[in-house]
């Protein structure tokens, strides 16, 4: 089957983030947002029709999570990633942050170090000194348009009190897809420091041709103990509302920490639209997730031949993985509050890089999960915010 990736979607007035709330974020409602990480696509049919024939049913009481949405995370995470994944070691999260945050309260204390590596997704941030456990950061290395983690800061930072590290994998902003001889080492800092590893991995499915996933535990049976996953299908499928993760955690202690967490706070219970749409997402999702994969990486090409030939002083890093393009807007030669404004004022809505930590100051982060013809528009509203700049 083949899907249309260039069908306009009308979002407003459907109580939804990106769209509703423009004048909140940027101050005035007539933006283009491009902003927040869902995309503009029709949410895959095979979804549409598994949520439809559960709301059938009439009844929408207390839901029991089913075996078969645990069989479709394991199924889908061989298939995918060639990783064998006990059914034991998978449990139930609201979202990803939640996950985040679940895994910080249970195993760490008040007080506790974690590392984050900036610029990162922000809710880390939120995470760590939100729930009063102390952020150690442990900025990522520009080399040659790649981030890369710097060894000799982290051995600096960790210390004995440090306890945790948040790893976005891929990494969100910048769109690296981590390497496994990257994750070795990383995880075998982490072993010798005793720090367990958090790994956000919801863009894992969004890899660009010419890039490998690697999930952090599936390296060796070392890391697997060690370490929490944390993804959703919610990204890849653009069902973010529907507030369905999962957590995989191989090691018995520290997942009978996150359970009790997790019973303690009555957050486990699951959204039977979430569970239903998860399931078919990985059952029915790799022809579409296919044919996703092309058109964002079509979309990209568009953005990086218009930067260099139109106005080669803002330069896009390319992405490895994720619909979310990292922008480095530092040969302008004005501030990045400058630039958003100058954005913002000529009509485009994008994340700030600033929101993401260090090294984010000269940056923007663009969505480019749209169709086409949002795309071009977007690339007029560069013109038309930095005319000075423009090739003629």
């Amino acid at each position: 089957m083949e899907y249309n990736f260039d069908e306009l979607i009308d979002r407003e007035n459907t109580n939804c983030e990106k769209y509703d709330s423009r004048k909140e974020i940027f101050g005035k409602a007539d933006v283009l947002p491009l902003w927040v990480a869902d995309t503009d696509f029709k949410t895959p049919p095979f979804i549409v029709e598994a949520v439809k024939k559960r709301a059938s049913h009439e009844v929408y009481g207390y839901p029991v999570i089913p075996d078969s949405f645990y069989k479709s995370i394991q199924s889908w995470m061989k298939k995918r990633h060639n990783w064998d994944v006990e059914l034991k070691s998978i449990d139930y999260a609201p979202n990803v942050v939640v996950g985040l945050a679940s895994a910080v309260l249970s195993m760490t204390e008040l007080g506790d170090k974690i590392i984050v590596q900036p610029p990162v997704y922000f809710p880390f941030f939120h995470v760590v000194e939100g729930n009063s456990r102390i952020m150690a950061e442990n900025q990522l290395i520009m080399k040659n348009g790649r981030y890369h983690f710097d060894f000799d800061d982290l051995e600096k930072k960790a210390g004995s009190d440090t306890k945790m590290l948040l790893l976005c994998n891929p990494h969100n902003p910048g769109g690296m897809v981590w390497t496994r001889e990257e994750l070795t080492k990383l995880g075998e800092f982490c072993l010798r420091k005793n720090i367990i590893v958090v790994s956000d991995e919801i863009h894992s499915d969004l890899v660009f041709s010419g890039h490998k996933h690697t999930p952090f535990a599936s390296i060796k049976k070392e890391f697997a103990q060690n370490s929490i996953t944390i993804s959703s299908a919610s990204k890849t499928f653009n069902m973010a509302g529907l507030s369905s993760a999962y957590v995989i955690i191989p090691n018995k202690e520290l997942h009978q920490r996150y359970k009790r967490f997790m019973q303690a706070t009555h957050i486990s219970s699951g959204n039977f639209f979430g569970l239903v749409a998860t399931e078919a997402a990985y059952m029915h999702g790799e022809e579409w997730l296919g044919q996703l994969l092309v058109y964002l990486e079509e979309n990209y090409r568009l953005i990086e031949s218009f930067f260099a030939e139109k106005i080669p002083a803002i330069k896009p890093v390319k992405p490895e993985s994720t619909f979310l393009v990292w922008i480095d807007i530092s040969g302008l030669g004005i501030t990045g509050r400058d630039v958003f404004k100058r954005l913002v004022d000529s009509g485009l809505g994008l994340s700030p890089g600033w929101m993401f930590g260090k090294g984010g100051e000269n940056f923007i982060r663009l969505n480019i999960g749209c169709p086409r013809s949002t795309i071009e528009k977007a690339l007029q509203l560069f013109l038309k915010a930095f005319p000075e700049y423009v090739v003629k």
